[in-house]
């Protein structure tokens, strides 16, 4: 009897015994089919990481093309007429302006060129005139070439090349303008009215005279404003370019000016506005 306990004791301890062991190797199995997986699901990973930063990659450089094609668009030049060319940037700044054009003067554009034209002489005006002399400044713009007429009563004495203190505030304004763009070039041109300099006086005749305030106004604008003189050109017209006939006090007055001639190249005209 007791024999057959023990070989009953000795055979459920063999048995128990086998199980675990293949308990054991099954979670040997487990747990490599897991560690299989476990670097399976990491290569995964890794490949769909790398598959993600060439996506965004991508995706960033279509951005980068896209904010290009918009950058293009907006510099997109459109012809204008027989003038030039312009982008649709500026033509949006040229509308902007126009707005604040009176309905009298934009009745006078007829075409885009004429647009261009009214929007930078608005600007112009705006810039270096104030309610005190806005009347003594008239400005106009003919194929890119910007002329400022002012009117002598502004600038200088009768018979005078002395330029009035009541200019400089003016003359400030103007240089400001010159001195944004270096590539300006200017020409200060002086114009009289056709009656004969007074005997005795300084001046021998008003060929010398014109030359005299336009130089006078070029010296201001290198030596109290900075404009650079090699940017200047002074002229004097004499009375041969009369904008009327001097036939009456008030013509005569009309023709004694000096005119500002600003010639941008085409880029900067295109800034002025």
């Amino acid at each position: 009897m007791k024999k057959v306990i023990i070989v009953t004791v000795l055979g459920s301890l063999v048995f128990t015994s086998c199980v675990s062991k293949k308990k054991y190797v099954a979670l040997e199995q487990d747990l490599s089919n897991t560690r299989s997986v476990l670097q399976k699901t990491t290569m995964e990973k890794e490949e769909l990481e790398s598959k993600f930063a060439k996506i965004e990659h991508r995706v960033s450089e279509y951005n980068a093309k896209i904010n290009s094609l918009r950058e293009e668009n907006d510099e997109k030049l459109v012809q204008v007429g027989d003038l030039a060319v312009m982008s649709n940037n500026t033509k949006a700044k040229m509308m902007a302006t126009l707005a604040k054009v009176s309905p009298e003067e934009l009745a006078k554009a007829q075409t885009l060129e004429d647009s261009i034209n009214l929007a930078i002489s608005h600007n112009l005006k705006n810039s270096i005139t104030d309610s005190s002399n806005s009347e003594d400044i008239d400005i106009n713009v003919d194929q890119t070439v910007v002329m400022i007429s002012v009117s002598d009563k502004l600038l200088f004495r009768s018979g005078s090349y002395q330029v009035n203190r009541k200019a400089f505030s003016l003359l400030q304004k103007l240089a400001d303008v010159i001195n944004s763009e270096p590539s300006m070039e200017v020409m200060v041109e002086g114009h009289t009215d056709s009656q004969k300099v007074k005997e005795g006086a300084y001046i021998k005749d008003n060929w010398e005279l014109s030359v005299q305030r336009s130089t006078a106004i070029v010296r201001l604008l290198q030596n109290k404003y900075n404009v650079d003189p090699k940017q200047m050109i002074a002229a004097g017209r004499g009375s041969t370019m009369p904008l009327v006939e001097n036939d009456s006090a008030e013509n005569r007055a009309k023709n004694r000016r000096t005119r500002i001639v600003i010639i941008p190249n085409l880029d900067k005209f295109f800034a002025l506005l």
